[in-house]
């Protein structure tokens, strides 16, 4: 059974952009290598070929599994969402209690995550840990190096 995964409209375009890029760029690439490699004669001791066709197995299971991703891919209405309660699309400030630090960030789908835009995996375990609280609470966040406590200072969309 496919999982349901919600996107931005951003994230959904560019998942589309990626798979036509794949369909209409990469696949005709792929198979007039396959051409240009068969006219060089014995296909059995033919390197490009073999190479060639294994891109042409790599390429058609990534579009698979994108197409599988897209057919179940959801968008978010960011009207209809709670603004007192941490959730995906959420923009929350946080104060790091251990060190006092202040850190913002995004809360996305795990796809469209992206530290240097400040955008984490809602499956990520700082999203996890954030997920449903609201501004004050305390949220304790199990990380490899220990425990981290941040305190939700702002929620924005």
């Amino acid at each position: 059974m496919s999982q349901v995964t919600y996107y931005t409209e951003e994230g959904l375009k560019n998942l589309k952009e990626e798979l036509h890029s794949m369909k209409t760029v990469e696949r005709p690439s792929i198979s007039q290598q396959i051409a240009d490699a068969r006219d060089k004669g014995d296909l059995s001791e033919n390197a490009e070929y073999d190479a060639a066709k294994e891109a042409q197995g790599l390429l058609e299971a990534k579009i698979s599994k994108l197409e599988n991703v897209l057919a179940n891919a959801r968008l978010i209405d960011e009207s209809q969402m709670d603004n007192s309660k941490v959730y995906i699309l959420s923009r929350v400030k946080l104060k790091n209690l251990n060190n006092n630090a202040e850190l913002e960030y995004t809360l996305v789908a795990e796809n469209e995550a992206n530290l240097k835009e400040k955008k984490i995996s809602v499956d990520s375990p700082i999203g996890k840990g954030l997920l449903g609280k609201k501004v004050g609470e305390i949220a304790d966040v199990q990380v490899p190096a220990g425990i981290i406590k941040f305190e939700i200072v702002e929620i924005n969309r």
